[in-house]
């Protein structure tokens, strides 16, 4: 089992970074080992440090342990633990030895202390971190008993204030770092999750657009391709015509699907415009069925529609549409009516109904088909999913099923902007 220190692979600016850090510790204590004592003797009326001649034993074992203590800073990444209490143990290797300048080794201590707060959360390392303070505190007070001649409680008391300030001020600091870079990290997690949400509704919405276009299209050519078929050979000036309208339709669906890519391409201008409820009376025209628009209004100089909105109105286009393609493939032969009431002043209901059906678009009777009473073959259900998914997002409602006289009705209630949704 790997240890509880152990840490992924190290990646090369990081360890130069780490190098870097235990550098600088190490130029820092070394500087202030060399400088403390003349320092000191510049100034008489200053408590003196008792420091070490340099280059005597206990000088250079301090020098020593300042430099071991600043490389194990190299590894902290791999074992902060370990390294912060092999660091702590160091220090307190000179206490005895190395009179007023024994305090410098817990300069590499408190680094070591920020390293580990920063690199993994200080709860599951506070036993690293209890034991350093204390190892801190301990040599702290033995500096100050052998070397300082101090009495024990103050001593002790010297050595609870030097872990504070080694271990408990760092640590706070760093909590304090460490909490502001997380909340900068979830709030880019938010931000990168509501991306991930737009790009996953818009791409809802592309399919959808994808399938009312396809569908509206390929299913009218579908149905005059077989009409065509039968009336190539018995009347031909007929299919000639079926055959321009195919090309019609083809030519209409490319066009769309080429709009729809538009706008997924950043440096393509799309020329796609929003269908409104004026563009309703040509959608009926290109319908693969036997279909008629009426509006019922009040005001017939007034606009359609107005007061919808321009999502609200493209919903009810799609609506209209996609309950024509319906229609065409699986009530064929049936007449629908597309019929807008603008009559009311807090809503506009569009409402598109196909009878039983009649004929066929080949000419042979129309037929229940699987079963269906009215008619209408089973499907997948995406286009009535689709189709509710505007309603709901513009406020509208949406209801859908047989009608009296066994056709099929579709029927969208659309608020107009300040009316009741």
């Amino acid at each position: 089992m790997a240890s509880a220190d152990a840490r992924e692979p190290v990646a090369a600016p990081v360890r130069r970074r780490d190098l870097v850090v235990a550098a600088v510790v190490a130029a820092v204590s070394v500087s202030l080992l060399t400088s403390l004592p003349a320092l000191d003797a510049t100034d008489p009326d200053a408590v003196p440090l008792d420091a070490p001649a340099v280059a005597s034993v206990g000088w250079s074992l301090l020098l020593s342990v300042l430099l071991l203590q600043s490389a194990a800073l190299v590894v902290v990444r791999r074992a902060p633990a370990t390294v912060l209490v092999a660091v702590a143990v160091l220090g307190v290797v000179p206490a005895a030895s190395a009179g007023g300048t024994a305090g410098l080794t817990a300069l590499p201590v408190g680094v070591a202390v920020v390293l580990l707060t920063l690199l993994v959360p200080p709860v599951r390392r506070w036993p690293a971190l209890a034991l350093a303070g204390a190892l801190v505190a301990t040599a702290s007070a033995v500096n100050a008993v052998v070397a300082l001649d101090t009495p024990l409680g103050l001593a002790v008391g010297q050595g609870v204030l030097q872990a504070v300030g080694t271990v408990g001020l760092p640590l706070l600091a760093t909590l304090v770092v460490r909490s502001r870079r997380e909340v900068r990290s979830a709030r880019t997690a938010e931000r990168h999750a509501m991306v991930d949400a737009t790009l996953a509704r818009e791409r809802a919405a592309m399919a959808r657009e994808l399938h009312d276009i396809a569908a509206h299209h390929l299913s009218g050519i579908a149905l005059m391709a077989g009409v065509v078929d039968r009336q190539i050979d018995t009347e031909p000036d007929k299919a000639h015509a079926g055959v321009r309208q195919v090309r019609e339709q083809s030519t209409a669906v490319l066009d769309d699907l080429r709009r729809l890519v538009g706008l997924l391409r950043d440096d393509t201008a799309a020329g796609r415009s929003v269908e409104t409820f004026a563009a309703l009376p040509a959608l009926v025209e290109r319908a693969a069925v036997d279909a008629r628009y009426t509006v019922l209004t009040d005001d017939p100089d007034a606009p359609v529609g107005a007061g919808v909105g321009p999502l609200a109105q493209l919903a009810a286009y799609r609506t209209v549409q996609e309950a024509l393609t319906n229609a065409a493939r699986h009530a064929a032969g049936s007449v629908c009516t597309v019929q807008v009431d603008d009559r009311s002043p807090d809503t506009v209901t569009v409402v598109v109904h196909n009878d039983r059906p009649g004929r066929q678009a080949d000419g042979r009777p129309g037929r229940p088909v699987d079963g269906r009473p009215d008619g209408r073959a089973a499907s997948s259900g995406f286009g009535l999913v689709g189709m509710r998914e505007r309603a709901e997002l513009v406020g509208a409602t949406l209801s859908h099923g047989p009608a009296a006289d066994g056709g099929w009705d579709v029927r969208l209630v659309l608020p107009r902007d300040g009316g009741a949704a």
